[in-house]
């Protein structure tokens, strides 16, 4: 058998260790090309429709890009951010749990609460004072989320004692919609999502707790700047007007 000089064995090795290198570059580059840039977006539970709806928007718009979304309350999510969560862009519903993260931020929407009742209000209910005593189990927003404090307002002074306090807005209207309470405090917006689930009884005094959204691009990233736009832009304005937002007004 002939064997195979140093030298040609040496050579042979380089080869496959060249190869097998290319193929192993060729491979990330590929992995990378596929994913594309991504952009994470923190926002408040009362934008999960709208927001669903933006992303789906924005990566048909940018084949290759990838928008993750997180939803929850405002105040839990602002905290999530400053505990370091890779957050691009946060979206919350009061200003005030926005500078918790940021100064720099955009109303991009308002909304404003409504009574939530079961199809058919069994329970009668006509405006805010029917929701006092006992005979009437309520559910709102725990006070340090946008809508508690916003429950908190406009209740103020007649003796309304919730049942229950939620997390969140979307956690407050499942208590509703599970038959655990017989009213529920939430935004209009959400009893809207919800046709046919629960109606909605608007109240004049949702006027001293009107909301304002703000959204900001976190960090310097071109995709959060570009869904920042997107949202601010006419036709992200049409999709939240769409689902009973106020529009926002820069």
């Amino acid at each position: 058998m002939r064997r195979v000089p140093p030298v040609s064995r040496l050579l042979g090795l380089r080869l496959l260790v060249h190869c097998l290198l290319g193929v192993c570059l060729f491979a990330v580059s590929t992995a990378c090309a596929a994913s594309g840039p991504g952009v994470t977006v923190f926002a408040a539970a009362s934008l999960t429709g709208t927001f669903t709806e933006l992303a789906e928007t924005f990566e048909a718009a940018r084949p290759g890009t990838k928008v993750t979304l997180n939803f929850g309350s405002s105040a839990t999510l602002a905290q999530q951010i400053g505990r370091g969560a890779p957050a691009d862009v946060f979206a919350a519903a009061s200003p005030a749990t926005m500078r918790q993260v940021t100064g720099e931020s955009q109303v991009f929407a308002r909304n404003r609460l409504t009574i939530a009742v079961p199809p058919g209000n069994p329970s009668r209910i006509s405006g805010l004072r029917d929701l006092a005593g006992s005979e009437v189990k309520v559910a709102i927003c725990a006070p340090q989320v946008p809508c508690g404090a916003a429950a908190a307002t406009v209740l103020a002074g007649l003796g309304v004692t919730p049942v229950t306090l939620e997390r969140d807005v979307k956690a407050t209207l499942t208590k509703l919609t599970l038959g655990e309470v017989d009213a529920a405090l939430v935004y209009r917006t959400d009893v809207l999502a919800a046709q046919g689930k629960v109606e909605g009884i608007e109240f004049p005094e949702s006027a001293k707790a009107v909301n304002d959204y703000p959204i900001a691009a976190l960090g310097d990233g071109q995709a959060a700047r570009d869904f920042v736009a997107l949202v601010l832009s006419e036709q992200g304005q049409r999709v939240l007007t769409d689902a009973g937002f106020d529009a926002g007004g820069g």
